[in-house]
């Protein structure tokens, strides 16, 4: 019987069947700027196929489903024997199989390999996060194994495959497999020196038997885990296989998942090791050393995954504005609406930029290792990735709690899918390296790496003499560095800076006027207010909001 007490309208078509990474102007002309000419046709190919199911009603089904319905664990099974599984939703396993599909986990095997992988992490994020933790785990496994040549060998072919086998074998009988890592203990946190896991060495070598505990073990259903323990030479990094080459499960027991904000979809557990076998990774007492570089990338997924909340955030406002009316008119072109959005998309568009930039710079910096430029771009990365991971990922949750506003309550019921971005925003701020810890590495390369300040003040010298307000920002940030007077309290304002400048020099090359004109005038010339929607008047703000509408042009 059709309903008699009112008539639905005004209310706004789902943003459904649409291409995430055409849709997606800053991210498309990343991808043609910093790609190699003979890839790009290959590689938008592979990013349209992908944006296309990332923005279908299939994706999103299972996106709500894997978050709906989260991970379980099980202990023992039903004879008491302990088995340590995690069963999840049949939606996460075509979220997790899709992305290694896609290639998600191999950067390191192919020519762009970063960029397009980290274009394709961008986009298959917005789908759903949280089963983007092991995707990237495996990706960023690969340079730490690389300092054992055997070990790389037998492991990296699997984690750069494109196929996705979830049951617990043995390694070498999957075609391919998943990495979690384990770093952090109850006593420590960041603190990783004060961990007391200890590995005790066994006859045959490079092996070893763990015991101890990890408070907080990412993706705990994976083939293979980095953990770092005290060897008698001090701390360590080895490789932790689930289940040993034998078909016998490794003593790995799951005490408990966590039970988190957000990032539902996804397990998080605490682990403990009882005379555990591993293999050594590296050597021992270098530990950090070992295992930085898959934190450093590690760290670049989080801008990525920042950026991929910012954007999908900002495409829903302003699909909302664009077919919601109120007050006489759209709501897209209500001046104060418009410099919401337009706020919004400036901050989107700047952590894209920036994300893509880091990610073209790994290409570089990888693919002829012994050059001039590759050994600028991994000074550059240096200091580049920790600010990004401060500064974006700080900005994910403020930008996401206003890109939900402009839905009204429409935003802040769970069918919208905003209040899953809104508990998923925190994460990336938190996981490898909170804000004091990001803050406090950009301090150590500043004082001793002087070829990586070096590096940056080239990468934003490029702009210089584009903008006046961006010139001035660049002369203040100069005074700054060189006074180190109460240094460690101001840090998080100086990374601050340095990440604002940096974004600023990269959009006065690359984006449209308009995008860098609002950008410097707000962020570098100090005309903007505390919150979102405070750009000052005089600005051309349609062009800005109109670029980041989620309809391909």
């Amino acid at each position: 019987m059709a309903a008699t007490t009112h008539t639905v309208t005004n209310q706004v078509p789902p943003l459904v069947g649409y291409d995430v990474f055409a849709a997606d102007r800053a991210l498309a002309e990343a991808v043609g700027r910093h790609l190699a000419p003979d890839l790009l046709d290959t590689a938008e190919e592979e990013l349209t196929t992908l944006g296309l199911a990332a923005g279908s009603a299939q994706a999103q089904q299972w996106a709500t489903q894997a978050n709906e319905n989260p991970p379980k664990l099980r202990t023992h099974d039903r004879y008491g024997n302990r088995i340590d599984e995690v069963d999840f939703h049949p939606a996460w396993h075509r979220l997790l199989g899709h992305a290694v599909t896609a290639g998600l986990t191999d950067a390191w095997g192919r020519p762009g390999g970063h960029l397009r992988r980290a274009a394709g992490f961008l986009v298959w994020s917005q789908a759903e996060a949280g089963h983007g933790c092991p995707v990237s785990m495996t990706h960023a496994a690969v340079p730490a194994l690389r300092t054992d040549p055997a070990l790389a060998a037998e492991w990296e072919p699997k984690l750069l495959s494109h196929s996705y086998e979830p049951d617990l074998l043995p390694a070498g009988q999957k075609p391919g497999v998943l990495f979690g890592m384990g770093m952090t203990e109850k006593q420590g946190g960041s603190d990783v020196r004060a961990n007391t896991t200890a590995a005790r060495p066994l006859d045959a070598a490079g092996e070893y038997l763990l015991t101890g505990h990890k408070w907080f073990c990412s993706a705990p259903m994976s083939d293979g885990f980095l953990v770092l323990a005290q060897a008698p030479e001090g701390l360590t990094c080895f490789l932790l296989p689930r289940v040993l080459p034998d078909g016998e499960r490794n003593t790995f027991r799951i005490q408990r998942l966590k039970d988190k904000l957000g990032n539902r979809s996804n397990a998080s557990g605490e682990v403990e090791f009882d005379d555990t076998w591993a293999r050594r990774v590296g050597d021992e007492g270098r530990g950090v050393r070992t295992i930085i570089e898959m934190v450093a990338a590690t760290r670049l997924d989080c801008v990525l995954g920042g950026a991929a909340l910012m954007r999908q955030a900002v495409a829903q406002a302003v699909h909302h504005a664009t077919y919601r009316t109120a007050f006489g008119g759209e709501l897209v072109d209500k001046p104060l609406m418009r410099n919401v959005l337009a706020d919004l998309a400036l901050e989107s568009e700047a952590a894209t930029t920036l994300a893509m930039r880091l990610a073209s710079a790994y290409d570089r910096s990888y693919g002829s290792t012994g050059s001039v430029e590759a050994g600028q771009e991994r000074a550059f990365l240096r200091l580049a990735v920790p600010i990004a991971k401060y500064w974006v990922t700080k900005r994910t949750t403020p930008l996401v709690a206003e890109a939900l506003e402009c839905l009204g309550g429409n935003g802040y019921v769970e069918e919208s899918g905003m209040p899953r971005l809104l508990r998923e925003a925190p994460l990336n701020s938190i996981w490898e390296g909170s804000g004091n810890v990001q803050a406090l590495d950009v301090l150590r390369a500043l004082q001793r790496e002087p070829e990586a300040v070096n590096a940056f003040l080239t990468e934003v010298g490029k702009a210089r003499g584009a903008d006046h307000r961006l010139d001035g920002a660049i002369k203040d940030l100069l005074t700054e560095l060189a006074d180190l007077n109460g240094i460690e309290t101001r840090a998080r304002r100086l990374v601050e800076r340095m990440a604002l400048v940096l974004q600023g020099s990269l959009l006065v090359r690359w984006a449209p006027p308009q995008v860098a004109d609002a950008f410097c005038a707000s962020r570098l010339g100090g005309d903007w207010g505390a919150a979102f929607g405070t750009l000052p008047y005089g600005l051309d703000l349609a062009p800005v909001v109109e670029r980041a509408r989620p309809v391909a042009p």
